[in-house]
């Protein structure tokens, strides 16, 4: 499987799962957790989730997922890579510290891999950055970073003391969305930054893309399967779709194994136009 390097020497797998609209039920708690316990079993290790995501719901079935998973002995933690964020409300240098013991709390765990202001908000930039410091310096988290942050914001970002210690940046990212890939893309690879990609297939709009599945026909794979292998062709992009059932888990995961060539892409282009000048940053 690809790997994304992070600015500390790190790394991490390329795909991961995605848990936005998990926790919002009690109905579907169960099903939930199952599901990402098979996601560990089946080799999934980098788990995407936030305190928004059923205003904490989604890192509980996360928590409880890998306890179980590390009860089990499918997984230790420090083969599984977990990823959170934090509410820009949250977000000033005192909320960071009590948001950050919410979630972990909620998460079962001592120590958050990655930690994301989810958006810009009201408080200013330097608290968020010397409350993520903060934690880190604690051993609270192991490394910080953005979300839904254009260049113009990653500038401003990295200007301030200890802004350059920002390991990643999460954004809209996909076949149907390339606007990142203009100008925010190319400024992260330059800083060996990776994108974190979610909606990688378009909140499953490209896995009923008629053009795209005949391309993946040729390699034995589907729409969706695709677009993911596209995403993670990009130098330093980690693709992180959201997925329940057993057989999109199973289907997602399997995209790591394509290989996409030049002629591969060309025809990428030629279907999903790149972006000829910057526009504004989608988000969802």
């Amino acid at each position: 499987m690809q790997h994304v390097s992070f600015p500390d020497g790190s790394s991490a797998p390329a795909l991961g799962l995605g848990t936005w609209r998990m926790g919002e039920s009690a109905r579907e708690r169960a099903r939930e957790v199952a599901a990402v316990r098979l996601a560990l079993e089946i080799g999934y290790r980098v788990i995407d989730t936030a305190e928004m995501y059923g205003e904490g719901g989604a890192e509980e079935v996360v928590g409880q997922a890998l306890a179980e998973a590390m009860r089990a002995g499918t997984v230790t933690r420090d083969e599984v890579f977990v990823v959170s964020k934090v509410y820009p409300h949250n977000a000033s240098r005192a909320g960071v510290r009590a948001a950050c013991e919410r979630s972990r709390r909620r998460l079962g765990l001592d120590r958050i891999d990655l930690y994301l202001l989810h958006w810009r908000g009201a408080h200013p930039l330097g608290e968020t950055v010397a409350g993520f410091e903060a934690l880190v310096g604690g051993g609270e988290i192991a490394r910080w970073g953005v979300s839904n942050f254009d260049v113009d914001d990653m500038e401003e970002l990295l200007a301030l003391r200890g802004g350059r210690a920002c390991a990643a940046n999460q954004v809209y990212y996909s076949l149907g969305e390339r606007g990142a890939g203009f100008a925010l893309l190319p400024w992260l690879q330059r800083h060996g930054m990776p994108l974190m990609a979610y909606c990688p297939i378009d909140q499953g709009v490209l896995a009923g893309a008629r053009p795209l599945a005949e391309l993946a026909a040729r390699h034995g794979a589907t729409a969706a399967q695709l677009a993911l292998a596209w995403a993670m062709e990009q130098p330093g992009v980690m693709a992180i779709p959201k997925a329940v059932r057993e057989s999109h888990l199973r289907e997602n995961l399997a995209a790591t194994s394509i290989t996409l060539g030049p002629d591969d892409l060309a025809e990428l282009d030629a279907l999903f136009a790149p972006p000829r000048r910057k526009t504004a940053l989608a988000m969802v």
